[in-house]
C-alpha cells in the first residue's frame, strides 16, 4: 500500500499537469460524452461551434493518417490560467500529453485554437497509438514528431501538393536562417530539450527545419511512407535503421526535380561538386 501512494504522489509534484488531466473528470469540467472536457466557465451555446472544429481536425488525421487509430480525451480550457494548469505552459493554445500507461490528453485553450492547433496535437497522439510511448520517448526525434505534426498544420504552408509543400517550407526556413546563414542541424533538435530550447525565433526555425524535411522526405519517398515507416518501427527496426532504409528508395526522378535539402550537408556538396 505504500508503494501504491508514493507513484502517485510522485507523479503529482514531478508531473502535476498529468495528475491534473488523469482526474479530469473530477475537475467540475463538463464532458457530454467522456471524451471531451469544457471549462465550466464556457458557455453551453459554444460546444456546438467548438465540437464542430474538432471534428474538421479528426476529419484531416483521418486522412493523413490513413484511418485515425487514437482516441486521445480532449480538455478545452477558457483560459490561460486553466491551460497552464493542465498543459504545464502558457505558450500557444494547444499542447497534448500521453502516458506509458497509454492514456493520452489534448489540452486546448477555447480562446486560440483552432482546426490547424488541434490537428497539430492530434498529430501527436496518433503517432504516440502508433508506435507506443516508449518509442516515442526512445526512438523517435523531437524534429520528426514536429514535422509530420506540421503536414496537419496549415498554420505556415497551406499546400496540399507534396512537392509545393516542400518548396514553400524552404522558403520559410531562407527567412528564419537568413538566406542559409544560421542553419539549426537536426541532430541538435532531436530531444524535447533541444528543440523548445533558445527564444521564440529559434523555437520557429527549429519548427520550419523539422517542416521542410518531412515534407522533402515526404516528397521523394514513395506513397504510404509514413505508414510503411511505422510498420517497419513495429516490426523491430529502429527509427534511425528505418528511416535510413526508405530514403535509399526515394523517387530519383522527383529528387532530380526538387532543389537538394540543405540540411542534408553531404548532397548538397555532391551537387555543388
Amino acid at each position: 500500500m505504500a508503494g501504491l501512494l508514493i507513484i502517485p504522489g510522485s507523479l503529482f509534484f514531478l508531473y502535476p499537469q498529468v495528475f491534473y488531466c488523469e482526474f479530469i473528470r473530477f475537475s467540475g469540467f463538463v464532458s457530454i460524452d467522456r471524451k471531451t472536457y469544457f471549462s465550466p466557465d464556457i458557455q453551453l451555446q459554444s460546444y456546438k461551434a467548438l465540437q464542430k472544429t474538432i471534428r474538421q481536425s479528426e476529419t484531416r488525421v483521418d486522412s493523413f493518417y490513413k484511418g485515425k487509430r487514437s482516441d486521445p480525451v480532449l480538455i478545452v480550457c477558457s483560459d490561460s490560467r486553466q491551460y497552464q494548469k493542465y498543459c504545464n505552459s502558457t505558450e500557444g493554445a494547444g499542447c497534448s500529453l500521453g502516458t506509458p500507461w497509454g492514456s493520452s490528453y489534448v489540452i486546448l485553450n477555447a480562446q486560440g485554437m483552432n482546426a490547424d492547433v488541434i490537428s497539430h496535437e492530434m498529430s501527436h497522439t496518433e503517432l504516440l497509438e502508433r508506435l507506443g510511448w516508449w518509442t516515442i520517448a526512445k526512438e523517435v526525434p523531437q524534429w520528426f514528431n514536429e514535422g509530420t505534426a506540421l503536414m496537419l498544420d496549415r498554420r505556415f504552408v497551406n499546400n496540399p501538393d507534396a512537392a509545393g509543400r516542400y518548396l514553400d517550407y524552404m522558403e520559410e526556413w531562407l527567412y528564419y536562417t537568413g538566406g542559409g546563414q544560421e542553419i539549426l542541424e537536426l541532430e541538435n533538435i532531436t530531444s524535447i530539450k533541444g528543440f523548445f530550447s533558445g527564444g521564440q525565433r529559434q523555437v520557429m526555425l527549429a519548427y520550419m527545419s523539422s517542416g521542410m524535411e518531412v515534407s522533402y522526405w515526404l516528397a521523394v519517398t514513395r506513397k504510404n511512407a509514413l505508414q510503411n515507416l511505422i510498420t517497419r518501427i513495429n516490426n523491430g527496426q529502429t527509427f534511425a535503421e528505418a528511416y535510413a532504409e526508405m530514403q535509399k528508395k526515394e523517387d530519383a526522378l522527383m529528387k532530380k526535380q526538387l532543389p537538394a535539402n540543405p540540411l542534408r550537408i553531404r548532397e548538397v556538396k555532391k551537387i555543388t561538386e
